[in-house]
């Protein structure tokens, strides 16, 4: 029988805290404890459990495959714990770190600008905010809520859609002044097709020639490792872009950018969806909070141009 005397939602939550903040000073400032004593207790709760947890080196921390479960296992158990309490306490309100990584584009479009009014919402949720058009690992990068792009694959990660998006082919006016206006898919070969080099990144332009689908290789003199870098070189008329159409609205119906090629886009949407780590129902309050804020208030459903001004 187990002593009376382990404060074992204790242990739980420093071992939380070493995973998420990458080390033990890390989560000595936040536990309000000395880097050793939690240490300390890291080791004796491995001690306890008869098994290694973290692997230790100079340089980081690593989670052994019994680490990984015990954490997600522990999240799970505490996330029940704050819901407990949030149960008996009405006045109770999310509190805590939240890290959300997102696209540049979708960080800067749609994300900070919602960032005043959840703050308002939840006075005691403290955000990190990491913009990368580099797919992250929610673990090893110690992330809440993820932000992603098209079908999901297979996996243990709760997903919550947020939207959709449709994708466009689009120039600026000073560009297609100098360069011409590309009518039929065959004029792009002599056009410059700026592209990305980011990991998720296709290597052509999907496009619907008399019923059947072709691919425009992208063949420019600049890549981009972000859509918000990729939208700012097509502004400034370097060369033409394919990109997605809630990033570029406003930059269309203000004439600054000219949709392309309408007739043969091949009309495909890509979903977006906040993904996190744990179980649906089980996520910490916190996590929780900002996630159903994110759904209630970042909806992006963009499919067509729409009625625009047409090139000339």
């Amino acid at each position: 029988m187990p002593r009376i005397d382990i404060n074992r939602s204790g242990e739980m939550d420093a071992f939380v805290q070493v995973v998420e903040r990458g080390g033990f000073s890390a989560a000595a400032l936040v536990l309000g404890m000395t880097p050793s004593a939690v240490s300390k207790l890291i080791a004796r709760l491995e001690a306890r459990l008869a098994t290694r947890l973290l692997h230790r080196s100079t340089r980081k921390l690593q989670l052994t495959p019994e680490g990984r479960e015990f954490y997600e296992r522990s999240m799970r158990v505490l996330a029940d714990l704050d819901e407990a309490e949030r149960q008996v306490s009405a006045a109770a309100a999310p509190r805590g770190r939240v890290s959300v990584n997102a696209s540049v584009s979708f960080g800067q479009h749609v994300l900070i600008p919602l960032v005043p009014r959840l703050l308002v919402q939840h006075p005691e949720i403290t955000l990190d905010i990491v913009l990368t058009d580099r797919v992250v690992d929610l673990m090893d990068e110690r992330t809440d809520i993820a932000i992603r792009w098209g079908r999901l694959a297979p996996s243990e990660l709760v997903a919550r859609r947020i939207g959709e998006t449709g994708q466009a082919i689009v120039a600026s006016p000073a560009y297609l002044k100098r360069c011409g206006t590309p009518r039929l898919p065959s004029d792009l070969e002599s056009h410059n097709r700026l592209g990305s080099n980011y990991r998720r990144q296709v290597p052509d332009w999907p496009l619907r020639v008399d019923g059947r689908m072709v691919a425009v290789p992208l063949i420019g003199n600049v890549r981009a490792g972000d859509g918000e870098t990729l939208r700012r070189l097509v502004l400034e008329g370097v060369g033409i872009g394919r990109l997605s159409l809630y990033h570029i609205r406003a930059d269309l119906a203000a004439g600054r950018l000219v949709p392309l090629l309408e007739a043969f886009n091949p009309g495909e949407v890509e979903p977006i969806h906040a993904v996190c780590l744990g179980k649906a129902g089980r996520l910490p309050a916190r996590v929780r909070a900002v996630l159903e804020f994110l759904v209630a208030n970042a909806a992006v459903e963009e499919r067509t141009v729409g009625p625009l001004k047409k090139p000339r």
